[in-house]
């Protein structure tokens, strides 16, 4: 799964907001990141690139995507970790980045309270999730593709979790739950680009753990070759290109946490 998930999907789908929010990152100066959920390193390799002088630690859950990703960029500080029992003692990183992370956490209250911990007092958070499925095409494309193959009983995992967490209110009222409050909000929208929509339905399929509710209702192979199809009559063959949505937030240590600290 990481091998497709970078190959088909990080250059297409992840790459141009690991670009932004990486610059979000540097504006802020920070001198030691934490980036939780890091996968194979897309957004690692931006942030080592733009603040080179900033000690870089990235994690993971996953095995897999920690071995994979710190291959791929062995200037950052790999481990493997949970985002709700981060295995680093208090106050120690003035940054904690996420990118697309976020909606995977069971229990986002709890993470965040874990990001308060081991951030400084004067420390930010940094995060983006994506908006509706609606408002990202490949993934529309890829939505419609998987009920052509499935209508009876269509894999729900793309709609229920990487999109499942569109709302900022949500997020928002999650950070105060964790002793952290938003800064700002901003809804981003980009360009993503690939080869063609079948190497995006590979990525999607192959990649991510809609492969495992692919291979629990047929055959996987048989499967990408319809999402292919379907995908490449809504988006076009050849080049695609398509609009994604994704709302950003910078947090911090919320004025009433922590016996009323003030945060700046």
């Amino acid at each position: 799964m990481p091998e497709a998930y970078d190959r088909w999907l990080a250059p297409a789908v992840f790459q141009p907001f690991a670009v932004d929010l990486a610059q979000r990152a540097a504006r802020l100066g920070p001198r030691r990141v934490l980036e939780i959920a890091a996968g194979t390193g897309v957004l690692t390799r931006e942030l080592v690139a733009v603040i080179p002088a900033s000690e870089v630690t990235a994690t993971d859950l996953n095995a897999a995507m920690v071995e994979f990703g710190s291959r791929q960029v062995p200037r950052a500080t790999w481990r493997q970790a949970d985002a709700g029992h981060l295995p680093f003692g208090d106050q120690q990183f003035d940054l904690v980045i996420c990118q697309f992370g976020v909606m995977f956490f069971p229990d986002k209250s709890a993470a965040f309270r874990e990001v308060r911990r081991v951030m400084t007092a004067e420390g930010r958070l940094l995060f983006n999730a994506w908006s509706t499925v609606d408002t990202h095409g490949f993934a529309a494309a890829l939505v419609a593709g998987v009920a052509r193959v499935f209508p009876a009983d269509p894999p729900t995992f793309i709609v229920a979790v990487p999109h499942g967490y569109a709302d900022p209110g949500q997020a928002l009222a999650d950070l105060a739950a964790g002793g952290l409050e938003g800064v700002s909000i901003e809804s981003v929208t980009l360009d993503g680009q690939s080869a063609s929509a079948a190497d995006v339905a590979v990525g999607f399929c192959t990649g991510t753990p809609l492969r495992m509710a692919i291979e629990a209702r047929g055959d996987l192979m048989t499967t990408v070759a319809v999402v292919s199809d379907e995908m490449t009559t809504h988006l076009g063959g050849g080049p695609v290109t398509a609009k994604m949505t994704a709302y950003v937030i910078e947090a911090r240590t919320g004025t009433d946490a922590g016996g009323g600290r003030e945060a700046t």
